[in-house]
């Protein structure tokens, strides 16, 4: 495909949802009305989010897959002159992957919430809001200015807060404010390192600051920038212990906010930390990265056992809550990889991030499906006395929820296991001049999170998918409770193509790595 016809698909990919959120508040044409204006809202979702999925999946095939390291599809148009700030835009082997992860969670959220919206506000704020966080997602994987990734990094904080606020569950303030307060902190201390970088550089170009490799910066500035960064971008991440908002943002987040907070948003940071804090200050990352190893096997372990802790018997423990904090643990996999600063770890830290989006969205959307027919997510409730026995009630729907905690725990042949065992790999010969002794205790400590996971993913299973059928209260001795709802039918599109790419990337790594390992090894080049 030539180069004309990429840069309008990358345009479109950005631009179409901006669009679309704002032709969601406008009134509909009498054409389109239909009898059900709540449902025309909907419809226009899922077509603007589908449209998005069209372009980005065109993108994808159109990317020339021999040359994953170069810049490809970009638009570089001056638009503050005086401050040398450019609309460019472009995509590599780091960034396309995580621009098609996020169209197809958001077109599935639109799919899944055309017969499930959740009550709380009107069709037309829900969709145009999906729409708007869709946008500023996009963005943040797509541009090329330090100060447009900043403006795209916070576009979606509004609509997230929105989310959570209006259309949340239980504790949904509480959960909205923690969220917005948390996330811009950490943004304020990112500008003032993204500003630093800008600056003392010369230009806000991420291209050309990568191509510097430091270069123009001195090594007192690169550590300045590179820990305000650090710690703004570990916010979203999340980081141990920057991470106390996000168990109370995911259990009070509607279905689809959890899906896309978990899928899309936590990737944000982990990206901006590939993209911009490896290749732009590589004395300061390297300066930092044990201690952020540190961290995140400290939030590997930490996850794990609250998780643990939420799981067993009688603790009262949230189904959505649990996996909130196995995001945590998740996640540290990811930072670890990133902290090896070999190209092992980082690519074993992207693939974590998608293996992350497509597993985690799918278990979000089941606990969502699991709280729609029996009215809770507490895991006493769903267990009872002596197991949900979810399989014998919804087959398919134990069936898939089991098939979600163990491709979370990492078994091989899925995706989930991948990701995990590069970032052990990257740890067990870390980059020249970080302490091997060091990375080996941290490898060691990430290998015994991934027996925790195990341990609390398998007790889920057991307790919500296997035992008798409970007795329901005041039935005669004996009768069991009737059967679940299995999954209908909007519900097995919107979650089999999860399932379909889980396995795929566990059987076919090669697919995501071969886009991922030229760039990162450009990046850590120095963009050379």
């Amino acid at each position: 495909m030539n180069h004309t016809a990429l840069q309008y698909l990358l345009a479109a990919v950005v631009v179409l949802p901006l669009l679309g959120s704002v032709a969601a508040l406008l009134p509909a044409p009498p054409g389109l009305k239909g009898r059900d204006p709540e449902q025309a809202v909907l419809r226009h979702g899922v077509t603007v989010s589908g449209a998005v999925l069209a372009a980005a999946i065109a993108l994808a095939a159109g990317f020339d897959h021999g040359r994953p390291a170069a810049m490809q599809a970009q638009t570089d148009i001056s638009w503050i002159p005086a401050l040398n700030i450019r609309v460019h835009l472009g995509v590599d082997g780091v960034s396309l992957p995580l621009l098609v992860l996020t169209a197809l969670l958001t077109f599935l959220c639109a799919l899944y919430t055309y017969k499930n919206m959740p009550a709380g506000g009107s069709a037309k704020g829900f969709v145009s809001l999906l729409l708007l966080l869709e946008c500023g997602t996009l963005a943040s994987f797509a541009v090329l200015d330090l100060m447009l990734f900043f403006l795209a990094f916070e576009m979606t904080l509004i609509p997230m807060y929105f989310l959570i606020h209006r259309w949340g569950g239980a504790g949904r303030e509480r959960g909205a404010w923690r969220f917005i307060l948390y996330t811009l902190l950490g943004s304020v201390v990112m500008l003032l390192g993204l500003l630093l970088i800008g600056v003392k550089g010369g230009t806000f170009d991420m291209v050309a600051l990568a191509s510097d490799n430091g270069s123009g910066l001195s090594h007192t500035t690169q550590l300045i920038a590179a820990l305000a960064i650090i710690v703004g971008l570990a916010v979203k991440a999340p980081m141990w212990p920057l991470h106390s908002w996000l168990p109370d943002a995911h259990t009070a987040a509607p279905t689809v906010g959890s899906v896309l907070l978990a899928g899309v948003l936590l990737k944000m940071g982990t990206y901006g930390l590939v993209r911009i804090v490896l290749p732009m200050v590589p004395e300061g990352a390297h300066t930092f990265a044990p201690y952020l190893a540190a961290f995140a096997v400290v939030g590997i372990i930490y996850g794990s056992l609250a998780c643990l802790a939420l799981a067993r018997s009688g603790a009262g423990g949230d189904l959505k809550r649990l996996i909130a904090y196995s995001s945590v643990g998740h996640m540290g996999f990811v930072l670890l990889g990133i902290a090896t600063l070999t190209p092992t770890g980082v690519n074993g830290a992207l693939f974590a991030n998608i293996a992350h989006g497509l597993i985690t969205g799918l278990l979000f959307f089941l606990v969502g499906a699991l709280k729609d027919r029996s009215g809770t997510t507490d895991l006493d409730q769903l267990s009872g006395a002596s197991g949900a026995a979810l399989y014998g009630r919804a087959p398919r729907l134990g069936g898939l929820l089991a098939f979600g905690a163990v491709a979370s725990l990492g078994l091989p042949g899925l995706a989930g296991f991948w990701g995990e065992m590069l970032a052990m790999f990257g740890a067990f010969e870390p980059a020249d001049g970080l302490s091997r002794p060091a990375y080996l205790t941290y490898m060691a400590l990430a290998g015994f999170g991934t027996l925790l996971t195990a341990a609390y993913m398998l007790i889920v299973v057991r307790r919500v998918c296997m035992g008798d059928h409970p007795v329901e209260p005041g039935a005669e001795h004996g009768a069991a409770r009737p059967a679940l709802a299995d999954v209908h039918g909007h519900e097995f599109a919107a979650w089999s193509p999860l399932v379909a790419l889980t396995v795929l990337a566990g059987l076919w790594p090669a697919a995501l790595l071969g886009l991922t390992d030229p760039a990162v090894q450009q990046l850590l080049a120095g963009g050379n």
